[in-house]
């Protein structure tokens, strides 16, 4: 049977390329709801469609994102909605996928590709590195007491849904502008996902709940959050469950984390996605009362290696030359020079030697030069390269994404 790869060309065309991963959640498309809310965010021709008798048989979709990178921005895009009905796996159709969308973001600018895998074997052959991890919590209330007394300041102030966006926008504004891996977010993503809150989204849980810590007249922090109200024998035994939560200032996070651990009637504390450096870890007492498991956060794929490198920043000690291997983007092979005056292609002698997906690693500062070596992940050339590479792309905080696209 043939098929062919092609952009969606109408709203009607994106609803049918969404098709077959909707089927693995046991349904057949998007409902006209949920067709809504991605048109508003995921224009039709961002969405490449496998086709096979005039009918959709796959689909890989591409938001269109500003990216926070170490000590800048870039053009990114965010990669979501990808499946192959199981009739046409192996196939070759997601490798088709994947070609078609890489060779549109290389055309469009967009040096930076990333994404939530729903497996974690599926995209490094396509050149994508874990660029990051992210941790779930799961803290008894009782147990949640910080190490320190504290007095929080400012007021916290239960905000509707249909009022909070000129709130909570400009302190996200502020936090993604300094944390890598997060992206800006537009009126339009804030009313369709961040602050919707459609019956199919809440999974058994409340209605999602805003709060907001002002501080003078200025918001500070914010938390989205549902509760699940539950009683045993006629003790509370409800769930408070983090959706996300973010101050712009240590002072402000500690504040709005402290709201999220004392609302009545709740026995737990859950919140997905903290990156690994949280503060929340530091902040309690009894660090040992919470659970804290890991998964695989962001994966990373680099584009255009040289526009991704010289969209970040590098501190000002030295510079190493690295021999870029990609066998699905073969435009990136080559040596680079990186240093803090620029990125550039060079025919010097490689001092470190790596895959793209290994850079797709660093590149965010999930991790380090030498841990990677360490995972013999990339080969040292020149001995002190990856020490002087690890200075270079040194970061001071771990990449965090608050949200699966």
């Amino acid at each position: 049977m043939s098929w062919e790869i092609r952009p969606c060309a109408s709203n009607e065309e994106l609803r049918a390329a969404m098709g077959p991963l909707w089927h693995y959640f046991g349904r057949s498309t998007p409902t006209d709801d949920q067709l809504e809310r991605f048109a508003r965010v995921l224009p039709a021709k961002r969405m490449h469609g496998a086709w096979a008798d005039g009918r959709a048989v796959g689909g890989a979709g591409a938001f269109p994102f500003e990216l926070t990178v170490p000590g800048g921005r870039v053009p990114a895009a965010g990669v979501s909605v990808v499946g192959v009905l199981p009739t046409h796996r192996r196939r070759g159709i997601l490798a088709a996928l994947m070609r078609a969308q890489l060779d549109a973001c290389h055309e469009r600018g967009e040096p930076v590709t990333y994404l939530w895998a729903t497996e974690d074997t599926i995209y490094g052959r396509f050149g994508y590195g874990i660029g990051s991890f992210a941790g779930e919590i799961d803290l008894p209330r009782e147990r949640s007491a910080y190490y320190a007394r504290f007095e929080p300041s400012g007021e916290a102030r239960i905000v509707p849904l249909e009022e909070a966006e000129p709130l909570v926008a400009p302190v996200y504004d502020r936090v993604a502008a300094e944390t890598p891996g997060m992206f800006a977010r537009t009126s339009a993503w804030w009313q369709a996902r961040a602050l919707a809150d459609p019956e199919w989204r809440r999974r058994g849980g409340g209605d999602l709940q805003c709060v907001v810590l002002v501080l003078g007249s200025r918001p500070v922090a914010y938390a989205l959050y549902r509760m699940t109200v539950a009683v045993d024998r006629g003790i509370q035994t409800g769930t408070v469950d983090v959706v996300e939560a973010m101050g712009d200032s240590p002072e402000a996070t500690r504040a709005i984390w402290r709201y999220l651990l004392d609302v009545d009637w709740m026995a737990r504390v859950r919140a997905g996605l903290l990156p690994l450096d949280h503060p929340l870890l530091l902040l309690l007492a009894e660090p040992r009362r919470l659970r804290f498991n890991v998964r695989d956060g962001l994966w990373v794929r680099l584009v255009d290696v040289g526009a991704a490198l010289t969209a970040r920043s590098y501190t000002p000690d030295g510079s190493v030359v690295v021999e870029v291997v990609d066998g699905f983007c073969p435009w990136n092979e080559g040596r680079w020079r990186v240093r803090a005056k620029g990125v550039e292609r060079t025919t010097n002698e490689a001092e470190l030697r790596c895959d793209v997906t290994a850079l797709g690693s660093v590149y965010l500062g999930g991790f380090t030069w030498a841990q990677l070596a360490r995972a013999l992940r990339v080969e040292e050339m020149r001995s002190g390269a990856i020490a002087r590479a690890d200075t270079l792309f040194r970061t001071e905080r771990l990449p965090w994404c608050p949200e699966i696209f």
